[in-house]
């Protein structure tokens, strides 16, 4: 169950939000949006709140939220030894992404890597490259395909719920997380976020949830955004979909002062049931996009052919629509 959350954390979240004037509009309605990243990502949760909250204000645009995240999947196409108990290597996006991009033809992909690509080793030179140039790969290949990208910084790594399974530094290697690990997301977020100055599109995620943490530690020190310190939870979700929804100016004033996702959408009439049919859409169109895209990731759910995800799909929005129509 999500926490209310304290007059100190909402006033830090509106301390972050970023200011509308000169910064990038929501694409047009006619723009796939195109989602990648691991398994926070195919999860979707912020998707889902994202895509209620854009139609929820604007009931005439269609916009294709489309989520291809994939879990334990990297961009930098590093694996730890033994992962998964030695059942199958950490996927490499770079091993699917041409399909991706011929079969979606996004306008706009918003990538969120870093959870898995330090491999939850201590921060390494090495692997902060094979980070960096997996990024490079992906807006290489995102501009020869004529499709902009905006950048995620990773979520938080939280040691404290699983503290007692946490490794020191030192070790040859790390069949269990390196205690210090979000160090290495910070490694990462930091490098993301200098890369503005050349004119990339970048949204801190890390940031705002690590200090909405510790804020609410404060007076909690149970509290936790991810059970198994990687997983967040539907808070999470909500404040990577708050700073999304803010760097694109796209946010009311009644769903920014909302504590979690679903109170916001509740700002809306019918709100909560247009959440509950763009859930349904999300999971059925991502099981049957990575199915029709292909992977190497063992143990996904088979999706639908695309043709009839998409009829389904289609009538799951006419739905939307009844909902949304203006009273007469």
């Amino acid at each position: 169950m999500c926490k209310i959350l304290s007059l100190a954390a909402i006033a830090f979240l509106f301390a972050t939000a970023v200011a509308a004037a000169g910064e990038p509009a929501i694409p047009a309605g006619d723009c796939r949006i195109l989602f990648l990243g691991d398994s926070n990502t195919y999860g979707g949760q912020y998707i889902e709140f994202v895509d209620a909250l854009l139609r929820l204000e604007n009931p005439q645009v269609h916009r294709q939220l489309l989520n291809l995240g994939l879990p334990s999947e990297t961009v930098s196409g590093l694996s730890e030894p033994g992962h998964a108990g030695g059942q199958f290597p950490r996927p490499d996006l770079a091993e699917r992404l041409e399909r991706v991009l011929e079969k979606t033809r996004p306008g706009l992909i918003v990538a969120c890597y870093g959870m898995n690509d330090g491999i939850y080793y201590p921060p390494s030179p090495e692997r902060l490259k094979k980070y960096q140039d997996g990024i490079l790969h992906l807006r290489q290949r995102a501009a020869a395909m004529h499709a902009k990208v905006l950048h995620l910084t990773p979520p938080v790594f939280d040691r404290v719920p699983i503290q007692a399974k946490t490794l020191p530094a030192g070790l040859a290697e790390y069949p269990q997380p390196y205690e210090g690990y979000d160090d290495v997301l910070e490694q990462f977020s930091a490098w993301l976020l200098a890369q503005k100055s050349l004119g990339w599109d970048v949204v801190d995620v890390h940031g705002p949830m690590k200090l909405f943490l510790a804020a609410q530690r404060a007076q909690d020190p149970n509290f936790r955004l991810a059970g198994d310190g990687v997983h967040i939870d539907a808070t999470g979700h909500w404040i990577i979909a708050q700073q999304l929804l803010r760097h694109w100016a796209a946010l009311s004033t009644a769903a920014s002062e909302a504590g979690s996702g679903q109170q916001a959408v509740s700002a809306y009439p019918h709100g909560a049931d247009v959440l509950k049919l763009i859930a349904e859409k999300q999971r059925l169109l991502k099981d049957a996009w990575l199915t029709a895209t292909g992977h190497k990731r063992p143990g996904m759910k088979a999706g639908l052919p695309i043709d009839e995800a998409e009829q389904r799909a289609a009538a799951l929005d006419s739905e939307i629509d009844k909902l949304l129509e203006p009273a007469k």
